[in-house]
């Protein structure tokens, strides 16, 4: 028997971050192309609008122009509330020099948003949240908001969600839980989550004479750190901090190395610190009979544009439910291919960031690069092509595939050949 979705099916989603909003606010838009009237219910226990870790989902908040797109496709328009700041361009420090990094294409538009109310101890107000944002045109569009944590979601002959002490049967459960929470599902369903790697993060208040619109980058101090970098956020900057073997003292560490307790003393007071997860490799067993997942919850991007992929992931999985149909194979031959393309972009981004990794670790190549920087920024009419792949990789407007191209291409080579020759070699 075909398992298909039909009038007064209920869809429970749990979870009512990006990932669960984005999958109910596409979902009722295909249902509603299709005819169909569905009961949409999101299970959300956080209140956004809160403060500091209770009511924020721990990510550093920057949003491609890419997934700005995808929300006005949607009728999604950010409001001025929401957006914290407009990101004109980063600043990469290295040895002591500071690179600027702009836009390679001008019409490109990043913006910085709270995911929750704001830091924990700020003492201006904090703005709208951005997770509350999505959440509130979900409901605005025919979505039910259960402000209940979903304890567990049971296999009765359909899915049975468990939440306070309520029993709901579903016709489709869709998990949109990240990876920072345990996932609800039983056993019965075969899910393994995603393989994650800890941050660290922090706010602080952001000196006046900082600029609102550039978020500055850093590596190689201390050990371990893949990349830090301070993101302006109104009065406030973001730091996040990715790489190996990071300690409880990450924060204050990075900041030591890099003089920037010095240089800015009001940036030593924490406003609100926590070490959230990210996922570095796809779940298994991601979908199955009347049950997908979306989100970090199945795939991510690697390290940039986790939103983003919750906005591609919840289209696919929510078009195949609508068009398609909810059973398993349905699912796996029109929603995985999506999740499928993601994790092989992935693989790029792996040689990317490997590459990138072991050229910071070989002086002459940093100085090379530097140089190759350097000339594109005095050339404008010559194609980007390093300015380009930086700008990607530190934002996530591009595939990891085309900057990885682009990387081996004979025109980026030689420019780095250029730039090694120039600083006395050769």
């Amino acid at each position: 028997m075909k398992l298909a979705l039909s009038n007064g099916s209920r869809v429970c989603i749990v979870g009512g971050g990006p990932a669960g909003s984005l999958a109910a606010l596409h979902l009722l838009r295909f249902a509603a192309d299709a005819g169909l009237s569905l009961d949409v219910q999101i299970f959300e226990p956080r209140n956004f609008s809160r403060r500091g870790p209770a009511g924020c989902n721990g990510c550093a908040g920057i949003l491609s122009s890419r997934l700005l797109a995808g929300l006005d496709e949607l009728g999604v328009g950010l409001p001025p509330t929401v957006i914290r700041s407009y990101i004109r361009a980063y600043e990469v420090h290295l040895d002591g020099e500071a690179l600027p990094i702009e836009a390679p294409n001008p019409a490109s538009e990043i913006v910085s948003v709270y995911r929750g109310g704001g830091p924990r101890l700020a003492s201006a107000e904090g703005g709208s949240s951005f997770d509350g944002f999505l959440l509130a045109e979900a409901c605005a569009r025919g979505a039910h908001h259960i402000p209940l944590r979903v304890r567990q979601v049971s296999w009765e002959g359909r899915p049975l969600v468990h939440a306070g002490s309520e029993e709901i049967p579903a016709d489709l459960v869709v998990l949109a839980t990240g990876v920072n929470a345990r996932p609800p599902l039983s056993p019965r369903f075969g899910y393994r989550p995603p393989r994650t790697a800890a941050m660290a993060q922090d706010e602080v208040e952001r000196p006046r004479d900082w600029p609102n619109d550039v978020v500055r980058a850093y590596f190689q101090e201390p050990r371990g750190l893949m990349f830090g970098a301070l993101i302006p956020k109104g009065e406030h900057l973001n730091i996040s901090l990715l790489g190996r073997g990071l300690t409880a003292d990450a924060v204050r560490d990075f900041l030591e190395a890099h003089g920037l307790g010095r240089s800015f003393p009001s940036i030593e007071r924490s406003l609100c610190g926590c070490t959230p997860r990210i996922a570095v490799r796809p779940a298994r067993g991601y979908f199955g009979d009347r049950w997908v997942a979306v989100g970090d919850a199945a795939v991510t991007r690697l390290y940039k544009d986790g939103i983003g992929s919750a906005f591609v992931t919840a289209r696919a999985a929510m078009q195949a439910a609508v068009d398609h149909g909810i059973g398993k194979r349905d699912f796996r031959r029109y929603y995985a291919p999506a999740c499928r393309a993601i994790s092989r972009d992935n693989l790029s981004g792996r040689w990317l960031f490997g590459l990138w990794s072991r050229a910071l670790a070989n002086p002459e190549i940093v100085r090379a690069w530097k140089a190759a920087l350097r000339e594109e920024s005095r050339e404008k009419a010559r194609p980007l092509a390093h300015t380009r792949i930086l700008w990607g990789m530190l934002t996530g407007e591009e595939p990891y595939e085309a900057l990885l191209r682009l990387l081996l291409a004979p025109g980026s080579i030689a420019s780095l050949w250029r730039g090694y020759r120039g600083n006395g070699h050769g």
